[in-house]
């Protein structure tokens, strides 16, 4: 009796760890769902900021314009940041690209004084960049033109655009796959335990009292569960910024903070959703029907 007794509690030990590594593999996956929502987002607020259009300036304008100009652009709430570039510091960009002073055979530098403009990602768009052209060029007499390049900005954006509807589409089928194995995986530890569900119905236990046990046992190992999903996730991005450099433009402590705390709630709200429900299903069963399914 003794040994039937070991047996029974070792394979019910077995099964739990065996449910645990299952429940953390699928909270990797929805925290590596997460991590790639996340970075689409910031990947293409990046991408955004990247893009530049050139103030040119007027040949006459004086350096304390151009400070005042600066200081005006930084201060509205569609730039990023601003940098200056004289007709010299143009003339040498220009020769180191391609191998020649223009001054060398022209006699003078045809090159413009301009300022060069990052946006925020939120304005780096067509439609915005239009609104901001005409309200830029209202700030000094000394701007000459505006140069960006729409086609490239246009194409850009429809190709982060398409990218993101495509990722929200497999994150929400991820997500829902995810949650059907973790359901699928408490149901069955839960199943080996139907007939004392049964018996403990029987001499008057409460829906509550009996699910307590089951509930704060699958807590548990959704907590543990989610310790080493987060484990294996902290390990991927050790591993990914090693091989690919610096990645903290990208993921940022705040993106971490997300992830690491959406799988430790998602480890928890999943497992005693998925508990509540299967315990639910053997109470209200007749004795009869246990003996099916």
């Amino acid at each position: 009796m003794k040994n039937k007794r070991t047996i029974s509690a070792t394979t019910f030990f077995n099964s739990r760890v065996t449910a645990t590594i299952s429940i953390s593999l699928v909270l990797f996956l929805l925290g590596l769902i997460i991590l790639l929502t996340l970075f689409a987002g910031n990947l293409s607020s990046y991408v955004k900021e990247r893009f530049s259009f050139d103030i040119i300036l007027n040949e006459e304008v004086k350096h304390t314009q151009v400070t005042d100009l600066m200081k005006k652009l930084e201060k509205t709430v569609f730039v990023k940041s601003t940098e200056y570039i004289s007709k010299a510091d143009a003339a040498k960009q220009l020769e180191e690209d391609l191998g020649q002073n223009p001054e060398d055979f022209l006699g003078f530098n045809p090159l413009p004084e301009m300022i060069v403009v990052h946006l925020n990602s939120r304005y780096a768009n067509t439609d915005s960049l239009f609104v901001v052209e005409s309200q830029i060029k209202g700030f000094s007499t000394n701007i000459k033109d505006i140069e960006y390049r729409k086609e490239l900005m246009e194409i850009v954006n429809d190709n982060l655009r398409n990218a993101g509807i495509i990722l929200l589409g497999l994150t929400a089928l991820l997500l829902i796959i995810s949650f059907a194995l973790i359901n699928n995986t408490i149901r069955l530890t839960v199943y080996s335990k139907r007939f004392l569900i049964h018996t403990m119905k029987l001499v008057g236990a409460t829906a509550g009292f009996i699910r307590k046990p089951f509930i704060r046992a699958q807590v548990v190992s959704g907590i543990i569960a989610a310790i080493i999903a987060n484990g294996l996730l902290f390990w991927l991005l050790y591993y990914i910024s090693n091989d690919l450099g610096n990645l903290s433009e990208l993921v940022n402590a705040n993106t971490l903070y997300i992830v690491f705390g959406g799988v430790f709630v998602l480890g928890i709200l999943i497992s005693v959703a998925a508990t509540f429900s299967a315990v639910n299903k053997y109470i209200r069963m007749d004795e009869g029907d246990l003996y099916y399914i």
